[in-house]
């Protein structure tokens, strides 16, 4: 049976080799990880799916302005190990974390990834069009979910990081032949 809860400190390690294995070492390389690295996330907003005692999905969203005056999250990496898609596990994650994002109050959350794919948890490029990322990145890719109505109305600028800063532990990245979109 796999749960959905809250990331420990003891899962970091299976977290990083999960990421490893779905994203390969270019996933340092994203702009989005420009963002991330060196914080921590957003307070109670990492989450792991388990089964037994194997992490089998995990996501994170992290505190981000999304330009001057309009506080955001930012999620991502989502994640499943590729024994696990097609269950399911992706969407249950997403509408957790979401869920509990909006539970705490927050009004929007950015991410950069496939329209498809996201759209149907409420994501678009509609309010993203005047925000830019830090480095190169897929403009039709950088998408947004309001969870308060209007939490990005007049948002422009480039989407700069906020919240806990946290000394950079950057894991090794592993060699891989996966290759990943998702930012």
């Amino acid at each position: 049976m796999i749960t959905i809860r809250r990331e420990h400190a003891g899962d970091v390690a299976a977290r990083e080799a999960l990421l490893d294995r779905v994203f390969g070492a270019a996933r340092f390389e994203k702009a989005s990880e420009r963002l991330r690295e060196g914080r921590l996330p957003a307070p109670g907003l990492a989450f792991v799916a388990t089964e037994g005692k194997r992490l089998v999905g995990t996501v994170r969203l992290w505190n981000v302005n999304a330009g001057p005056a309009h506080p955001a999250l930012l999620l991502g990496p989502l994640a499943v190990d590729a024994c696990e898609r097609g269950r399911g596990l992706g969407s249950a994650l997403m509408e957790h974390a979401l869920a509990e994002a909006e539970r705490r109050g927050h009004g929007a959350v950015l991410l950069v990834g496939d329209a498809p794919y996201y759209g149907r948890f409420g994501f678009s490029a509609a309010a993203t069009q005047a925000l830019a990322m830090p480095g190169a990145y897929d403009r039709d890719r950088l998408l947004a979910r309001e969870l308060r109505p209007r939490a990005l109305a007049g948002a422009s600028g480039l989407i700069a990081p906020t919240g806990r800063g946290a000394p950079l532990r950057r894991a090794r990245p592993v060699a891989t032949d996966a290759y990943a979109r998702a930012a």
